[in-house]
């Protein structure tokens, strides 16, 4: 057995039925590079079952400690059925984008089953009408429990199940796995005891090494580094209160080397901050639309991986983060960019003085059984509309392979990514980059956002703006001819 972090943990005690904590993608396949041109849903349930060993979330479940007493364990689960993990659908004609949008965020709404392992595949067919690709393409919505993966662990699932030839899978072996037995709740109880007997100890060891990072943090003001005059609530949107049941979907694609040359038009800016820069135009444009701008800036929390070179195959979460201002305030593109930038540099230098890793580990101390009271009442009570929330939306970016993958022969054509939304927090923003495309998807309560292809379009419209001023025209050469 192997117990939650407190972290990992957080995500099964801040699940309501409004709320599922699960994070997923949408990888879109063409099944004319497979043996034969085809894949069957036999074969990819056969597929799947060979590479089940290289990801220790596709067997594990949760065993919950009565009245949350402590944090959960992760066990093997006896019980484990592939076929209750792999589903299978189709759209219906024409099966164009705006079908797949709704169906997948359909699906996305539905929690997992917390007494099985924490994931889903659901294979969608009938993508025959979607602009870019080719006829007889599928889709594999995969679902699973933020509890077990963050968005680099996610990236070492992912590479479980491809490949990178079509023809040569390179199957894992099988391995030796076995089954646990359930604990018995006396067990469990033992366990809570003597981890409760080393919490003062761990909390002292902590506290011990965020003592120096708070100096440094001092320091680091006291010099002009790092500024804390930006550091307060954000403004209260439309997207900042509580969330209901159901769920909107888009993605906006876009081509890497755009991002790539745009980041070059403010000394030090990075692909993160374009992407930023870019939500950022998108919300003012879509609030825009609605009368509903507000007069300060907007802000995002951004995930920071804190883990380390070893820890890459680790089960759970280690990730931090830092809010920046995303400049919705400003009309004009490259000054929100350089606003943007100022803002990331400042908020991770505030965060790497107090130490990313130190933050992180504080999660560890959270009372289990009054997080999920806490986070019920919250929930219930409605408390996110009374008031400003910490920051608007999240942007969380995952790296992708840049070479083509292949699922069970089937080249992948495109891929997206989805994510949870919770009480006073109903938009996030999912970057995932793939050969040469870099595509913003975003997941949405869809009573705060009716209109999510207003949205995307806001987003496309906020690149196209920032790629017209950061990327001037080539000018023609010199002596020659210009068409009219």
């Amino acid at each position: 057995m192997q117990q939650l972090s407190g972290q990992d943990a957080s995500f099964v005690y801040l699940e309501t039925p409004h709320t599922p904590m699960h994070i997923g993608s949408v990888g879109i396949y063409d099944p004319s590079t497979a043996p034969g041109g085809f894949v069957r849903f036999k074969d990819i349930l056969d597929f799947v079952g060979s590479r089940l060993g290289g990801a220790r979330s596709f067997r594990q479940r949760l065993v919950r400690l009565p009245l949350d007493l402590d944090h959960p364990y992760w066990i093997e689960d006896p019980a484990f059925d592939i076929e209750f993990h792999i589903r299978h659908i189709a759209l219906p004609a024409p099966g164009d984008w705006r079908q797949l949008c709704i169906q997948v965020a359909r699906l996305h709404s539905r929690p997992l089953d917390l007494s099985k392992p924490l994931w889903e595949f659901t294979i969608i067919e009938g993508l025959d009408n979607i602009e870019g690709l080719p006829k007889g393409c599928f889709a594999l919505l995969a679902k699973v429990h933020h509890a077990a993966i963050d968005g680099m662990s996610g990236v070492e699932l992912s590479a479980a199940i491809h490949d990178l030839s079509p023809d040569k899978p390179n199957r894992i072996a099988n391995d030796d796995w076995a089954a646990d037995d359930l604990p018995g709740v006396a067990d469990l109880l033992v366990k809570s005891y003597f981890n409760a007997l080393r919490k003062p100890l761990q909390y002292a060891e902590t506290m011990a090494r965020a003592v120096p990072g708070l100096a440094r943090l001092s320091q680091s003001v006291s010099k002009g580094d790092v500024s804390l005059a930006n550091q307060k609530l954000a403004p209260k949107t439309r997207l900042n209160g509580k969330v209901g049941p159901h769920r909107v979907f888009d993605a906006v694609p876009m081509p890497l080397a755009d991002i790539r040359a745009i980041k070059d038009a403010v000394p030090g800016a990075t692909v993160n901050d374009v992407i930023l820069a870019i939500v950022g135009g998108g919300l003012r444009h879509y609030l825009q639309g609605l009368g509903e701008l507000p007069a300060e800036t907007m802000t995002a929390m951004a995930p920071i991986s804190v883990r380390a070179e070893g820890e890459k195959a680790a089960l759970g979460n280690l990730v931090s983060a830092m809010v920046v201002g995303l400049g919705t305030h400003i009309g004009d593109p490259i000054e929100r960019l350089r606003y943007v930038h100022g803002e990331a540099v400042n908020s991770k230098a505030l965060t790497n003085a107090v130490g990313a890793r130190t933050l992180t580990d504080f999660s560890q101390f959270m009372p289990a059984g009054l997080s999920g009271i806490a986070a019920r009442l919250y929930t219930r009570l409605g408390a996110a509309n009374a008031h400003a929330p910490v920051f608007n939306t999240v942007v969380t970016n995952v790296p992708g392979s840049r070479v083509p993958l292949y699922f069970a022969g089937a080249r992948m054509v495109a891929m997206y990514g989805l994510a949870p939304v919770f009480d006073s927090m109903g938009l996030i923003n999912t970057i995932y980059s793939y050969v040469d495309t870099i595509a913003i998807s975003f997941t949405a309560d869809r009573e705060m956002m009716p209109d999510p292809a207003a949205y995307a379009d806001g987003l496309r419209k906020a690149y196209e703006e920032l790629k017209a001023a950061a990327v001037p025209a080539a000018k023609p050469k010199k002596g020659a001819k210009q068409h009219a």
